[in-house]
């Protein structure tokens, strides 16, 4: 729930994020990146996405044993790389098995249309951890057909059952990941497996209702870590994701990893957290989980850290069921220093905001906010990954503990290296505007990621007694908490006291973001949808609720225009001054539908201004960005950190860049699939 996405163009647009042969990048695998001047960073473009290479900063600023420790947590995170596969659709293993047999055995035409395109359609699956795209939830349909892939199946020796092969190619079956329409029914138009397909939402709702009525303890994240099923009477209960339970083999590889690191722990703090997230694994004790999330955000010194667990619940659309993610990260030790300025005057922006003051907390207790370099990342992390992350997700942990927010440098400076030039000149048509967004948009940026997640995720409070926004908004919780932290950092990014306190030169950055934002919310990001679908997605749904509430807010005095120059269509910011007011008027309707539990207009305000396109402007915008052949989605190819030997001992590991998507994607197939 407090994951921020990257969608990167030149200047700094908040949208999102060819090659040498492999056999050249081996002699540059040195483990010290700032070096490697002519490094790699696109290494191919299919479909709508590129794919992209980071590397790992301050890497040679680790000692041996925190190599090790790396090492040990990437290998934990990999470990449990199947398990966002079968959690994103049931059959998504057999197709993923099927495929990667195909491509590793086939010995027929690999020149033809055909097989170019089932590359393809196999990259994509790949790419989204399944057959639905990562982004729109939509079915990945082939461009070949059923018939060329039976013959390859055939001639490979491979059986796949009838029924998935339907799957496949039937665009009426299973056609939504996931689905918040609630006249299609949440569970009954979503494909994830996380219910049984027999069970109904009513069902679902009645289970969870029960079991939070009757516990003890009511502040477990219920649901968590579980798929709910029918049992032979009939009955729902929960197959617990646990060492013994389902996903026992995968989780019993990530266990050994992690009680590996926490052996070369950098401290005692951080050896007990690994050591309670351990304990959780085996057990599928959600009291455990929360002693694990506390002891985790208290564990703030050291130079490694890590997002590890069922983690983020934007898959499960009745919003319980939480994704296998893992993130290894290394502490960015320029960039960490510096942000940590906004985290030291939380209850400042807390107190100026413009919500009500009922609304407003007396103590932002513990918001830390890091700048971190990622070493490695698995599950719903990759290959498409975050850039910003504000963990932990549960409530009473961020109120009386605290969270952390991580902003993740390196890959903001991958997308930002891979990324084209062409759109800023495509759909900025002042130059005064480009030339702000040329010398400000990459801070502006960063300065919105970061106030979003120190500033945005950590304030506000509910009102006594309401219960928690997946309880009282329900499908529609995400999409307003993100708006709501996204109004925040869009509140203060025009603010003074972010020049008072050193974080940006000028309040033109702010400026920077607002014409990024608001060409972003109403224009840009429709070039991510096909034609004729609406918005789905939780962080495209808030973007466009805030632009298009201060469109319309603002209209009757132009602080916002759409305008028309040589039959193309530029959004512009008149008065931002304005602008900020109207941010800050619909900041504090959120806040008071999230802290009073107003479902209804939470419902009104997501689906008046976040669901529906315009056709027209649709079309303009595919046709424009087609010309400029530039993928809108990315994604990356993970570093390897391969260990050192002294006889049977691992004393220290090394960092080498892959630079060939598929040859990752077969090793990790090799190496890492532990689920039958």
């Amino acid at each position: 729930m407090k994951k921020l996405l990257y969608f990167a163009l030149a200047g700094g647009f908040l949208l999102s994020a060819c090659g040498t042969n492999p056999a050249d990048e081996a002699e540059n695998n040195s483990a010290d990146t700032t070096a490697m001047d002519d490094f790699q960073w696109q290494t191919e473009q299919f479909a709508d996405i590129k794919i992209i290479r980071y590397q790992i900063p301050g890497w040679d600023h680790l000692t041996a044993k925190q190599h090790v420790m790396v090492y040990y947590l990437t290998q934990a995170g990999l470990a449990g790389r199947d398990m966002i596969w079968d959690q994103n659709y049931r059959y998504n293993l057999d197709i993923r098995r099927a495929l990667e047999h195909i491509v590793s055995n086939y010995e027929g035409d690999r020149e033809g249309e055909d097989w170019e395109n089932f590359m393809v359609y196999t990259k994509r699956v790949w790419f989204s951890n399944g057959s639905h795209h990562h982004y729109s939830m939509s079915k990945i349909m082939p461009a070949f057909s059923e018939a060329y892939f039976q013959s390859l199946l055939n001639d490979t020796g491979y059986n796949l059952d009838a029924k998935i092969v339907v799957a496949v190619f039937d665009p009426e079956v299973d056609n939504k990941k996931v689905n918040l329409d609630p006249d299609k029914g949440l569970l009954a138009g979503s494909a994830t497996n996380f219910y049984d397909p027999n069970i109904t939402e009513e069902e679902v709702d009645a289970f969870y209702a029960g079991m939070m009525a009757s516990a003890s303890n009511k502040k477990v994240s219920f649901g968590l870590n579980s798929k709910v099923v029918k049992n032979e009477s009939g009955k729902l209960e929960e197959k617990i994701w646990r060492v013994g339970g389902m996903y026992s083999e995968a989780i019993e590889q990530v266990v050994y990893w992690l009680e590996k690191a926490a052996g070369v722990a950098e401290n005692e703090a951080q050896a007990e957290a690994l050591r309670l997230l351990v304990e959780y694994y085996k057990t599928g004790d959600l009291e455990t989980w929360d002693e694990f999330n506390v002891a985790w955000v208290s564990a703030t010194d050291g130079d490694i850290d890590y997002i590890q667990g069922f983690v983020e619940v934007y898959n499960d659309p009745k919003g319980y069921k939480g994704s296998y993610e893992s993130i290894v990260e290394i502490k960015d030790f320029d960039a960490s220093e510096r942000m940590a300025v906004l985290a030291e005057n939380a209850q400042f922006f807390e107190d100026n905001s413009s919500i009500m003051d009922e609304h407003k907390k007396a103590n932002v207790v513990g918001v830390s906010y890091k700048v971190v370099n990622v070493a490695g990342e698995s599950g719903d992390a990759s290959p498409s990954t975050p850039i910003g992350v504000n963990l932990p997700n549960a409530n009473w942990i961020r109120a009386d503990h605290g969270s952390k927010s991580v902003s993740l440098g390196n890959i903001v400076a991958a997308y930002e290296a891979a990324s084209g030039k062409g759109f800023l000149e495509e759909f900025v048509h002042d130059d005064a505007v480009r030339e702000r967004m040329k010398e400000h948009g990459k801070l502006a940026a960063k300065m919105h990621t970061a106030l979003h997640e120190v500033i945005g995720h950590a304030s506000g409070k509910l009102n006594e007694g309401v219960g928690t926004p997946k309880e009282t908004l329900k499908n529609y919780a995400s999409t307003l908490e993100e708006a709501r932290a996204d109004l925040v950092s869009l509140y203060y990014i025009t603010d003074s006291k972010l020049v008072e306190l050193g974080l940006v030169p000028s309040t033109d950055v702010g400026k920077a973001e607002y014409d990024s934002y608001m060409m972003n919310g109403l224009i840009t990001q429709l070039r991510r949808l096909e034609p004729g679908e609406v918005l789905e997605e939780a962080h495209m749904r808030n973007r466009q609720i805030n632009a298009s509430w201060a469109y319309e807010r603002g209209k009757a005095d132009n602080v916002v225009s759409f305008d028309v120059i040589n039959g193309k269509t530029y959004v512009v910011v008149n008065d931002y001054e304005k602008l900020r007011v109207i941010f800050g008027e619909l900041l504090r309707e959120i806040q008071r539908i999230k802290s009073e539990g107003d479902y209804e207009a939470g419902k009104a305000l997501v689906e008046n201004y976040g669901v529906q396109v315009d056709t027209e402007l649709h079309a303009e915008v595919l046709e424009r960005a087609e010309a400029l052949n530039t993928a809108p989605y990315g994604g990356f190819i993970n570093p390897e950190i391969r260990p050192v030997m002294d006889g049977d001992s691992i004393v220290d590991a090394e960092v080498h860049y892959p630079a060939d998507f598929t040859e990752q994607m077969l090793m990790y197939a090799e190496r890492y699939s532990f689920l039958k």
